[in-house]
C-alpha cells in the first residue's frame, strides 16, 4: 500500500511556527492597477486604468528579437547590460541632452524602470534616511523608500500640479538623502518647464541630495513642448540617476526592460545592488533593442505626434461629457475632475465607473499615502488604439 505524502497541513509545527514573518511592507496590499484590471475584466469593461499599449510594437523591433534569439544570443550578457546597446543609448542621450555617459561605466541596462528605481534607492539609501517625493506619485516609490529602510517625506505638487518649490526646500533637511522627480509626470500628465528644471537646479546645488531622475514617457510630450531630462543640465547630472524605460518608448511593456544613466560614482554604487537584485537582463530582447536604435534611430521622434493624435482624439471626445479636462502636456494619461457627474469619492466613483459604465479608470489618490478627500480626479490611460478609444468614449457619452 503506498504510504501517503504528507502535506504542510500535517507538518508537527505549532501555529507560531506557522505564522507569516513580520510584513517589511506591512501597509501594502495588492496594487490599484492589479485590483482595477481585475475588476474591468470581470466586469466586461474597456480597461483605460493600466498604462499599457493595447497594440503591437513595430514589426522589425519583433523581427529584431526573433533574429537574436535564432543567431544565439541566448546566455547571460555582461552584467551591466549588452556592450552594443549601452553604446547606442549613450549616443542618444548625448544626441538630445548635450550630456555624454561612458557606456561603460555610467550606463546599466535593468529590468524595468520600476527596478531601477528601486536599485538606487537600495543603492544610497541608509537606515534613517529621508527620501523626498513629490505627490501625487508613482506608487513604487513608497515601497521602495521602505525596503531601503529609509522615510519618505512626501512634498504635496501645487493646486495646479506643478511643483512647489518653496515646500521642497523646506522639506530638505540633514536627515535627506534622495529628492525623486518624475517629469513628464504620472499621473497628472504635467512636463516641467525649462525654468522648473533650472529651480531645481539652483535649489539642490548647495547641497549633497541625489536626484532620482523618472523619465520613463520622455519622448511623450505634446504641443510644441521638450521635455528637459536632468541630463540636460551639467549640474543636475552630476548627482542624478536618470532612468528611462524601452518598454514605454517601444510599445513593448512585458519585455520590462528599462536603463539608467548616472556619473560613475553613482553608478558603481548602483551595479553593487543591480547585481545581486537580477544580475542582469532579458539577452536577446537587449540585443534587438540595440539594433533598432541603430536601425531606426529616429523612432522615437515620432512618439510625441503618435499619442498626441490619440490624446487629441480622446480630449475631443470627453469634451462632450460632463468630465473636466486638465492639462496634458505629457505621458499617456489623461486625468479629469467628475465633480460635476458625482460627488462619489475616487475610488467608489472608479468602480462606479467601471461596473455600470463599462470603463476603468484609476483615482487619483491611489498615488498618495493620504489621499485629499475632497478632490474629484480620475486618470484615463489613452495608449490604445483609436478603436478602443473610440468604443470607451461612447460609453462614457452617457455621463
Amino acid at each position: 500500500m503506498p504510504v501517503p505524502t504528507p502535506t504542510m497541513a500535517d507538518t508537527p509545527f505549532s501555529p507560531a511556527h506557522r505564522a507569516a514573518p513580520p510584513s517589511r511592507l506591512p501597509a501594502v496590499g495588492t496594487t490599484i492597477f492589479t485590483v482595477m484590471s481585475a475588476l474591468a475584466t470581470q466586469c466586461g469593461a474597456i480597461n483605460l486604468g493600466q498604462g499599457f499599449p493595447d497594440f503591437d510594437p513595430d514589426p522589425a523591433l519583433l523581427e529584431a528579437a526573433t533574429r537574436a534569439m535564432r543567431e544565439g544570443h541566448n546566455q547571460y550578457p555582461p552584467m551591466a547590460g549588452v556592450p552594443a546597446l549601452r553604446e547606442a543609448l549613450a549616443d542618444k542621450i548625448a544626441q538630445l541632452y548635450g550630456c555624454r555617459y561612458d557606456p561603460a561605466e555610467e550606463i546599466t541596462i535593468t529590468a524595468g524602470a520600476t527596478q531601477a528605481l528601486l536599485t538606487a534607492l537600495l543603492a544610497i539609501v541608509h537606515p534613517g534616511d529621508e527620501v523626498i517625493a513629490l505627490t501625487p506619485a508613482y506608487d513604487s516609490y513608497a515601497p521602495a523608500v521602505a525596503l531601503a529602510g529609509g522615510r519618505l517625506r512626501e512634498v504635496p505638487l501645487d493646486a495646479e500640479l506643478r511643483p512647489d518649490f518653496a515646500a521642497i526646500a523646506a522639506a530638505i533637511g540633514p536627515r535627506t538623502r534622495a529628492l525623486i522627480v518624475n517629469t513628464p509626470h504620472n499621473p497628472s500628465g504635467r512636463v516641467w518647464s525649462a525654468d522648473e528644471m533650472l529651480q531645481l537646479a539652483e535649489l539642490l546645488e548647495p547641497t549633497d541630495v541625489v536626484l532620482i531622475a523618472d523619465e520613463v514617457y520622455e519622448h511623450m510630450v505634446y504641443d510644441g513642448q521638450r521635455h528637459h531630462s536632468a541630463a540636460s543640465d551639467p549640474r543636475l547630472a552630476a548627482r542624478s540617476f536618470v532612468v528611462s524605460s524601452f518598454g514605454k518608448t517601444y510599445h513593448v511593456t512585458g519585455w520590462k526592460v528599462g536603463m539608467v544613466a548616472a556619473p560613475q560614482p553613482l553608478m558603481r554604487e548602483f551595479r553593487k545592488v543591480h547585481q545581486f537584485n537580477v544580475f542582469t537582463v532579458n539577452t536577446p530582447m537587449q540585443w534587438a533593442l540595440a539594433d533598432y536604435l541603430r536601425s531606426t534611430p529616429q523612432a522615437h521622434l515620432g512618439l510625441g505626434a503618435f499619442y498626441q493624435a490619440r490624446r487629441d482624439r480622446f480630449r475631443a471626445g470627453l469634451a462632450a461629457t460632463r468630465l473636466r479636462l486638465l492639462p496634458c502636456e505629457g505621458t499617456y494619461f489623461q486625468c479629469v475632475d467628475y465633480r460635476d457627474v458625482s460627488d462619489l469619492d475616487e475610488p467608489r466613483f472608479c468602480e462606479w465607473l467601471t461596473r455600470e459604465i463599462g470603463v476603468a479608470a484609476i483615482p487619483l489618490g491611489a498615488f498618495e499615502s493620504v489621499p485629499d478627500t475632497r478632490r474629484r480626479i480620475a486618470r484615463f490611460c489613452f495608449a490604445k488604439r483609436e478603436a478602443t478609444l473610440d468604443a470607451a468614449l461612447q460609453r462614457l457619452a452617457r455621463l
